[in-house]
């Protein structure tokens, strides 16, 4: 996954709470084989509404989702993420993720910014009020702001987490960090034994 370090941009204001991961990908939608395309699919059972929030020219475009709490409940299905990013989103801010889907966005490279709730209702009411206004998130300082309205906060990453994103490390970014190590112990392993490569060792 990419680097994850500053994420600047417009933001769609999703004023529900208790987001559910049906609700974010509904099921018709898992029996894709690819990865890709989840975005068509995204909240779809809501934009069949013309009034919907991702319905609204004005905020067409915008690469940050500011959620009502409890976002992300339900099912531990990772489309709900890759529709998110399939869609274009690069951070999700809300007063409280499910466990499970945060740490799939971690996984994945999209930003789960958690907030104090008094933040939270401000942000969606500001971008309600401006849809051009810009959010500026920073993983390094923790740190979510809307300088235009004087709005700004914090929220927390483990240290763990905060690196793996700042180097865009998904789990396999993660192993690959170890190839030597992996390397050596497996030219050191009986012929008999399976290998990483499926290939004995000489």
């Amino acid at each position: 996954m990419k680097p994850v370090t500053v994420v600047t941009g417009r933001a769609v204001p999703l004023d529900r709470s208790d987001v559910d991961t049906d609700q974010i990908i509904p099921s018709d939608w898992l029996k894709r084989v690819e990865r890709t395309g989840f975005g068509a699919g995204l909240f779809s059972e809501w934009r069949d509404d013309r009034a919907f929030v991702l319905n609204q020219p004005e905020y067409a475009g915008a690469t940050i989702l500011v959620a009502g709490p409890n976002f992300g409940t339900g099912s531990s299905r990772e489309h709900a993420v890759w529709a998110l990013l399939d869609y274009g989103f690069e951070a999700v801010v809300s007063p409280r993720f499910a466990d499970i889907f945060r740490n799939n966005c971690t996984k994945q490279g999209l930003l789960p910014v958690e907030v104090e709730p008094a933040l939270g209702r401000a942000l969606l009411d500001a971008v309600v009020a401006d849809p051009s206004l810009e959010l500026t998130i920073d993983v390094a300082r923790g740190s979510v702001e809307a300088p235009a309205v004087g709005l700004t906060g914090s929220f927390s990453l483990d240290e763990f987490t905060r690196e793996r994103l700042l180097n865009g490390w998904d789990d396999i970014g993660l192993t690959l960090r170890h190839g030597d190590d992996i390397t050596a112990y497996e030219r050191t392993r009986s012929p008999w034994l399976p290998t990483a490569t499926g290939i004995a060792p000489r």
